[in-house]
């Protein structure tokens, strides 16, 4: 029977899913289920080039997930116990304790419940889902890939805060990072292109979309990282801030008497793009600036300079770079970030091709100039094909050997 894996991320209120075939990790289907606990829910089902949309309401995530599967019996494949090797699942926060995916049992649900501070946004969704998979799979395999685990390699004066000690010690207060499924999967695209072993590649990868992060990879494993604690810290994204002074807070809280979670708030909702421009979509704000739109200009010049200083940052804890490699979709498809970030580096030998650069393709691509020292290079993720992956090779690891008993 081919691997097929179902692929869940539950959201605060939402669920996407993905059945994959498990080999080639191509889609059979995929769809969502928003708007969870509203007063009307969204249920959207694409399989064989066909959507279906349905408005329902949908009380919480076991009606959530019961919906897609109703949806998969009606528009097809079929899933079942017999039919899936794995349901694999995006969990955003491991902690320093998942370096890797995991099988989901009572105390994998434990420590995620337990690591629910680090990520109360998004962990608590995480682990609903996981339970009700369990619920509505008892017999199938479910597997547990961590947004963190790739940056478990960064050594400790990488991921260490000069903060006291208790806060480190009992708080668990150190940089994890985060998009590690996405920075797997596009290492490996990304030495395949280059002709490398991936364990002698060096990168600094750019993951750029409404979320935004940096990653400097030595011999193909994370050494450092622009998101921290949370998802806030490093470049500037849809909504999030990015990287700022840290004495704001307290700032705000004398000035306004703005509270913790206010300013929470609007560093994580109100802030980035949306902050400087009122918009959020990096498209909009290039069509913008392109009219001449002052506060896009001025956005889309900050968001370009961040991307500028983590790449020479990282080019320089690196020491050897062989390529910079863009993602997500502003990285994929905003020639004009692309150029503006690396324009004016042919002195670190990096050489953007004006036409490979504005070409547009759907495909792993190259787009520096023939002589460049460091490649770059447009590389599409694919999340959800990297946790069935991940998901399978967890469960033949722990499959007992073919031909004993």
């Amino acid at each position: 029977m081919t691997d097929r894996v179902l692929v869940l991320n539950a959201g605060s209120s939402s669920l996407k899913y993905s059945l994959l075939d498990g080999g080639s990790g191509a889609p059979e289907a995929s769809g969502s289920v928003e708007r969870i606990g509203e007063d009307s829910g969204i249920l959207t089902h694409s399989v064989r080039g066909q959507t279906h949309t349905e408005e329902r309401r949908v009380a919480d995530f076991e009606d959530a997930l019961r919906s897609a599967v109703e949806a998969f019996e009606r528009h097809g494949p079929e899933i079942g116990q017999d039919t899936l090797t794995a349901v694999g699942h995006r969990v955003v926060h491991g902690g320093d304790i998942f370096s890797e995916p995991a099988l989901v049992d009572d105390r994998l649900l434990d420590t995620v419940e337990d690591l629910v501070p680090l990520a109360p946004l998004h962990n608590p969704a995480n682990l609903e889902g996981l339970r009700v998979a369990l619920r509505l799979f008892p017999q199938v395999p479910q597997v547990a890939v961590f947004d963190t685990a790739f940056h478990q390699t960064m050594p400790e004066h990488a991921y260490t805060y000069a903060v006291p000690l208790a806060w480190r010690d009992e708080h668990r207060i150190r940089r994890y990072g985060f998009h590690g499924t996405s920075y797997a999967f596009v290492t490996r695209r990304a030495a395949e292109l280059l002709g490398r072993a991936v364990e002698d590649t060096n990168l600094v990868v750019l993951h750029l979309g409404n979320g935004a992060s940096a990653t400097a990879i030595r011999r193909g494993r994370s050494v450092d990282t622009s998101m921290g604690l949370t998802p806030l810290e490093g470049l500037v994204m849809g909504t999030r801030s990015g990287d700022l002074d840290p004495a704001i807070h307290g700032h705000l809280h004398r000035e306004l008497g703005s509270s913790v979670a206010d300013i929470d708030r609007a560093l994580y909702r109100e802030s980035g793009l949306l902050g400087l421009a009122g918009v959020n979509d990096f498209r909009e704000v290039t069509q913008r600036r392109a009219a001449g739109d002052a506060a896009a200009m001025l956005a889309f010049d900050v968001y370009a300079y961040r991307v500028r200083k983590y790449v020479g940052a990282y080019y320089a804890a690196l020491g050897e770079l062989h390529a910079v490699v863009f993602t997500g979709g502003v990285g994929q498809h905003s020639p004009e970030l692309r150029a503006a970030a690396l324009g004016g580096l042919e002195r670190l030998g990096i050489v953007l091709d004006p036409g490979l650069n504005d070409a547009q393709a759907p495909h792993a691509r190259v787009v520096s100039a023939d002589g460049s020292d460091v490649s770059v290079l447009v590389v599409p993720t694919d999340e959800e094909g990297e946790i069935a992956r991940q998901a399978i090779a967890v469960v033949r690891r722990l499959a007992p050997d073919e031909g004993q008993g």
